[in-house]
């Protein structure tokens, strides 16, 4: 049993969703981490001298000795352990796959795409019973370490709430890790201006042009408002991280303009800020 309360997790989910990168970042924050580290182990490990107070983490997948869904969701009841399921589109599996040449562990005698459908139905009890799932699709490196930093880092930051500012494109299809969306298409388009067009909302040009539209302080306003109502909430409530999308048709002037003015207002008020533009360039 986990008497002292020190974390422990347990990171699973689906092959190429980020399982690995999960892991060294966990292993940068603080925790002692044992990548597809035998099941059958982990409770000797546990009660072995040295390992009382240390955080730690285990990776397990499908290429894990005697790896079983069922046995993982019992075995986190026991120990008092977390469980993070990584998970990701069937498309995203396939492309990174494809980039790293690597083989899908349970596509030996079948088709990447047939191993991708039999792994997802494997682990689908993992989805129900994880406590915390992260989906990766459109998710960078750093951005997957940042959330993981976000959620479980060791020391100051585990007080302070994380937030994301992102800003995206409609036409390129809503973020998935996203807790509140914001629309801005309403605001006078920059794109239609033969000079403002290359440039973004990063510029002073396409900001002056956004700020000429007589609803953009009511909208910022309102946003900030509410903003400075939940976000504190949220931080007592015990969430470790929040993330807000402006949205607007390109993402290239209106909703990057957004998401830096008020990720600068976040970084201001003591927040632990991230600002991240999808669709920018």
């Amino acid at each position: 049993m986990n008497n002292t309360r020190r974390p422990i997790l347990f990171v699973t989910g689906l092959s190429g969703a980020g399982i690995s990168t999960s892991l060294k970042a966990l292993e940068d924050f603080g925790y002692e981490v044992f990548d597809n580290f035998p099941m059958s182990h982990v409770t000797s490990l546990l009660s072995e001298q040295g390992f009382e107070d240390q955080p730690i983490a285990f990776g397990f997948d499908s290429r894990t000795r005697a790896y079983s869904p069922d046995r993982l969701i019992q075995m986190s009841r026991e120990i008092g352990a977390k469980i993070i399921f990584l998970n990701t589109t069937n498309e995203i599996i396939q492309k990174r796959f494809s980039e790293t040449r690597r083989t899908h562990p349970l596509a030996k005698d079948r088709t990447v795409t047939d191993g991708i459908i039999y792994e997802r139905e494997w682990l689908s009890p993992l989805v129900n019973a994880a406590d915390i799932t992260l989906d990766t699709t459109d998710l960078s490196v750093h951005d997957l370490k940042h959330m993981i930093e976000s959620e479980f880092s060791i020391g100051e930051h585990d007080q302070r709430l994380s937030v994301t500012v992102m800003s995206f494109g409609f036409k390129h299809g809503v973020p998935r890790e996203v807790d509140m969306v914001l629309d801005a298409r309403f605001l006078r388009n920059p794109h239609w201006d033969k000079n403002l067009k290359p440039l973004t909302g990063q510029t002073p040009e396409v900001q002056a042009y956004i700020n000429e539209d007589e609803n953009l302080e009511p909208f910022y306003s309102k946003v900030q408002n509410m903003v400075d109502f939940l976000l504190p909430n949220y931080n007592s409530e015990g969430k470790s991280y929040f993330t807000i999308a402006f949205g607007c048709t390109g993402g290239k002037h209106r909703s990057v303009y957004l998401t830096e003015r008020l990720g600068e207002y976040l970084k201001q008020s003591n927040y632990n800020t991230h600002i991240r533009h999808r669709d920018m360039s």
